[in-house]
């Protein structure tokens, strides 16, 4: 359904569209210069906002892609203009041949910057390991330091393991590293504070992350969601920040905390909207390729690959995808749909 935001929107875009001969070029003129990559769907955790406890319907292993698939897809996705990469899940680390797929897409002919972001369980044991072969950092997801709390959101008793995993990943060379934190109201949310103290301390980047319709029990709130506003003044409370002018096309706002150099960011995706410099496009476990987070639409890379299609007939399938790519998201209009998929199946 088109809106009259939509149709604001699309003549906002049109308006400031950068000229570009880049493959991967929208047609509201965003030139898109970085892939997600989720490489399995499978996941450790079971954290409650995310999906539920049991009765999680995995991919068939049949269907998921190869190392070997996707190195080619990426590597087809870099001579189309993809400057970054980031793996991710599900969990990445549940991928036993993690390393290959690092390997692979480090000796491509025009290697990307290659990130991973995880939950951290078995970091602590593969961070040197995914370092030597070409990964130059990660980001992992910490929605709490206390035990309780974790647990209470993680379903699991592994605080310990992320902790150890932080602790190689900077010992390995792996930086910086960001953490990824989504609060939830009467569960976390009077730890923000308590979170960044933490951050700060070890050097790491904080970003919270407002919590997006994309659990798996389509349970998603708007009205008990943590918002932008609400995290930056329970941050207040404790800390002077000072925004920090540059965004370019980060997710996330930042803020210097007490002067400097430390900063914290927001990903403030559902209050505060950063689709009109979005650069982004997301290759599922599977091989769909979506140009947002929150498509309904998905292009099935795998089956053209499985069924004999040339690098210059998936370059094709990319240039088609980017190219239909909407606006924005449209969270809070009338008409929005959340995608089938979860955040876990989708990937990060």
């Amino acid at each position: 359904m088109t809106t009259s935001l939509d149709l604001h929107q699309d003549k906002a875009l049109r308006a400031s569209a950068p000229t570009s001969t880049s493959g991967l070029t929208d047609r509201f003129g965003r030139v898109h210069h970085d892939l997600r990559v989720s490489v399995t769907d499978r996941c450790s955790l079971r954290c409650s906002y995310c999906m539920p406890e049991t009765g999680v319907g995995w991919l068939s292993s049949d269907t998921v892609l190869t190392a070997t698939e996707f190195v080619r897809l990426v590597g087809i996705a870099c001579t189309l203009g993809i400057q970054r990469v980031r793996l991710t899940g599900g969990e990445p680390l549940m991928r036993p041949d993690l390393v290959d797929i690092v390997d692979g897409i480090s000796h491509l002919p025009q290697p990307p910057a290659l990130a991973l972001t995880t939950n951290g369980i078995g970091l602590a044991s593969r961070a040197a390991g995914l370092a030597r072969v070409g990964l130059n950092r990660i980001n992992v997801s910490l929605d709490s330091i206390d035990p309780d709390v974790y647990r209470r959101i993680t379903r699991r008793d592994r605080l310990d393991q992320v902790l150890a995993g932080l602790s190689a990943a900077k010992a390995a060379g792996l930086w910086p590293i960001k953490l990824n934190a989504v609060l939830q109201r009467g569960v976390n949310d009077e730890e923000a504070s308590t979170l960044l103290d933490f951050a700060v301390q070890y050097g790491f980047e904080l970003r919270f992350i407002e919590q997006m319709p994309l659990d798996g029990g389509h349970a998603w709130d708007q009205q008990t969601m943590v918002r932008e506003s609400e995290i930056l003044a329970r941050l207040s409370s404790s800390h002077q920040l000072t925004p920090v002018a540059e965004r370019g096309h980060s997710p996330a706002r930042r803020w210097l905390v007490d002067g400097g150099p430390a900063t914290v960011g927001v990903i403030a995706a559902v209050s505060q909207p950063f689709c009109a410099g979005c650069d982004r496009v997301r290759l599922t476990a599977d091989g769909q390729l979506r140009n947002c987070l929150f498509s309904l639409r998905e292009h099935d890379l795998r089956t053209a690959m499985r069924e004999g299609a040339s690098d210059d007939d998936l370059a094709k399938l990319f240039i088609q995808c980017v190219a239909a790519k909407g606006p924005g998201h449209s969270i809070g209009q009338v008409g929005f749909r959340q995608p089938a998929r979860p955040m876990s199946a989708i990937g990060g």
